[in-house]
């Protein structure tokens, strides 16, 4: 073989052992890294999981820390509570010792004192048994009533002692009693008053649901909560039904019958157009969803009813059938929430309502107008009757002229009757009475009638002193009478 052949196949054959044997140690360290960093990961996570147990743990030691200050609390008044009980015991257990101690030493006394008895008896039994027997008695007596005095004065005094302590013993456990039946009472009461306030809110729940179900599968009875959210703000801003407005009045036209939920009455005989529009449902489910995708898809849904409502009052053209209606009808929606949201999620919905001649109006908007048509009604009627006094004026002074020219005539035909009257009582003083009276003087029988005098009537009236006093007590009741009217 050839030997350069021999050397070539030695040369591989060596980088081929030396390949082999270098290759153990750096898969063994391969596979020891990839252990080591295992381990690492396992050790992290092992970590990450002792950080948040020890965050539960701060959190559980700090609800504990708490619960132990509370605690703390509870002792201190217990071992001071504790502290007087025993003070008051070592208080007792002194008065009782003090006690014995009087008793002890009583007994004593009467020990000595019956052991002197005694000794007095042995003595005196010689001097004769009926005087110590006396003797005997009375001093048993005097004996027994200062043992007695003895014992009562030692009771009244353990008495004085024990009473501040059984009083204050006693008002303890009524204070215990009465904090305890408080305690009871409050909580019976809170029990009361969660499950009132509990029903409450599920009777709460079920009207709002059974509501919210009637106006969202009912169209009508959507409509019919619309027209009576119009009908109440137009009532309260001052506006009478059948007389400012008019609701549901039908109206004939070439597409067909139109009748708007409403018809204000503006002063100068114009018209206002309103018509109530609810988009409840998809604003309902958007209110309902949990997500907000969702959420968003509804609130558009809502945004393009709203837009539907517009166009569809627009194309009715309400405001067409009135000459004197605003070129303009008014869409009320019952409730701010519902526009905002749809202006939220469509901003040209304003703007496309102007386009077709719809104007939007909720609660608020709606007041503002209405309270304006009332008071120019108001104004309205003031103007009214502002005119109508002008005219009853002008009336009146027309009628004092005539009554004028009616007084002045009657004055000149008065004048001119007491002339002629005048005249006719001189003709009749000179032509009959003269010949009446010259028959009574010649004797002829005219009866027990005389003729009377008749008396002139003069034209202009006369005032005597008395007709000057009564005008002068009359003038301050006419001017009081003026000023009251004035």
């Amino acid at each position: 073989m050839d030997p350069a052949i021999l050397s070539i196949l030695a040369l591989v054959i060596g980088a081929a052992l030396g390949w082999f044997l270098a290759s153990r140690p750096l898969a063994d360290l391969r596979e020891r890294l990839a252990a080591a960093e295992a381990s690492g990961a396992e050790g992290e996570a092992k970590f990450a999981r002792a950080i948040a147990e020890l965050g539960e743990a701060r959190i559980e030691v700090a609800g504990l820390k708490e619960r132990a200050s509370q605690a703390d609390g509870l002792a201190v008044r217990l071992d001071g509570v504790q502290v007087e009980r025993a003070a008051l015991a070592e208080r007792l257990a002194a008065l009782e010792s003090a006690s014995a101690e009087r008793e002890k030493a009583f007994a004593e006394q009467k020990a000595g004192l019956l052991a002197a008895q005694e000794s007095l008896r042995k003595e005196f039994e010689n001097a004769g048994s009926r005087v110590l027997e006396q003797a005997q008695k009375a001093f048993l007596e005097r004996a027994d009533a200062r043992f007695r005095q003895s014992e009562e004065a030692g009771e009244a005094k353990l008495k004085a002692l024990l009473s501040p302590v059984g009083e204050r013993l006693a008002s303890y456990e009524k204070q215990v009693a009465e904090l305890e039946a408080k305690r009871t009472d409050a909580f019976g009461q809170l029990t009361g008053v969660i499950q009132s306030m509990r029903e409450g809110q599920e009777e709460i729940r079920k009207e709002a649901r059974r509501l919210g179900n009637s106006l969202t599968n009912a169209p009508k009875a959507r409509g019919r909560w619309g027209e009576r959210a119009l009908q109440n703000v137009l009532e309260q801003c001052g506006l009478a039904e059948h007389t400012d407005f008019h609701l549901e009045q039908s109206m004939d036209t070439e597409e067909g019958r139109l009748r708007p939920d409403a018809i204000v009455n503006v002063p100068g005989q114009k018209k206002l157009v309103i018509d109530a529009k609810v988009s409840l449902n998809a604003y309902q489910a958007a209110f309902e969803a949990d997500d907000e995708g969702e959420r968003k898809r509804h609130l558009d849904l809502h945004a393009k009813s709203m837009r539907g409502h517009v166009q569809t009052l627009g194309s009715k053209s309400y405001q067409s059938q009135f000459d004197d209606a605003p070129d303009y009808v008014v869409m009320f929606v019952p409730g701010e929430h519902f526009v905002a949201a749809a202006l939220e999620h469509d901003p040209e919905l304003w703007d496309f309502a102007f386009r077709n001649k719809v104007l939007l109006a909720t609660p608020t908007n709606l007041v503002a107008i209405a309270r304006t048509v009332a008071q120019v009604w108001r104004q309205d009627k003031m103007a009214s009757e502002a005119a109508e006094i002008g005219r009853m004026g002008a009336e009146l002074y027309d009628r004092l002229a005539t009554a004028a020219e009616h007084l002045k005539r009657v004055g000149g035909g008065l004048e001119s009757a007491v002339n002629n009257y005048n005249k006719f009582v001189g003709s009749f003083e000179r032509n009959v009475l003269s010949s009446g009276r010259r028959l009574a003087e010649k004797g002829v029988e005219i009866g027990k009638r005389e003729i009377e005098a008749v008396s002139l009537v003069e034209s202009a009236p006369r005032y005597n002193a008395a007709d000057g006093d009564a005008v002068e007590a009359e003038y301050p009741a006419l001017e009081a009478r003026k000023d009251a009217a004035e």
